[in-house]
């Protein structure tokens, strides 16, 4: 008996594994979250998410193909007609688990599997913001000194005058720039 490439099986035969995962999936999408144990919880997460990921495509062979795993239509149009419109905008990451405390008949670790329904929240983007600046002052710096030659003989006039300003007392220097300020 050939084993899977995820691990041992959870049940029998692969057969039995395959149907059980059929019906976790079923009552994923009824009630939207279920408690397991980690190990099933682990393997039903990618059968879900295809399933999901099918139903989002939204047409008739989709739809055929989710019922080979789905039996049942009502959970089938419930997943096409209600559920797939809520991952419109998601590209992946439909189901999560959370971990809880061990069952206490045989300590199996139990997890929580449950669709992720909130909205997907934009992503900024700051590498565009950074590179647009960085770009735009060193072409326009430039261009913008060389015709303007009126405003160089005024810089050359602002050193001598803060030249004059430190050979003179501090308390002297202050009232010369406030009235150039005016």
């Amino acid at each position: 008996m050939p084993t899977p490439s995820k691990g041992p099986r959870l049940g029998g035969s692969a057969a039995h594994e395959r149907l059980m995962l059929a019906n976790l999936a079923t009552a994923l999408f009824e009630h939207k979250a279920i408690t397991t144990t980690e190990r099933r919880a682990r393997r039903l997460q990618p059968v879900a998410e295809k399933l999901i990921s099918k139903a989002k495509r939204g047409d008739l062979h989709a739809r055929r193909t989710v019922m080979t795993t789905i039996t049942r239509k009502d959970i089938v149009a419930e997943l096409f007609e209600e559920l797939a419109p809520k991952f419109a905008g998601r590209d992946g990451g439909y189901t999560r688990i959370t971990k809880l405390a061990p069952r206490k008949g045989d300590n199996a670790p139990m997890a929580l599997i449950e669709l992720v329904l909130e909205p997907v929240k934009a992503k900024r983007k700051p590498v565009a913001k950074k590179s647009a600046p960085k770009e735009a002052p060193v072409t326009a710096a430039p261009a913008a000194e060389e015709p303007v030659e009126v405003a160089e003989p005024v810089e050359v006039a602002e050193p001598a005058e803060t030249a004059a300003d430190e050979s003179a007392p501090a308390e002297a220097a202050e009232p010369a720039e406030t009235t150039e300020q005016k």
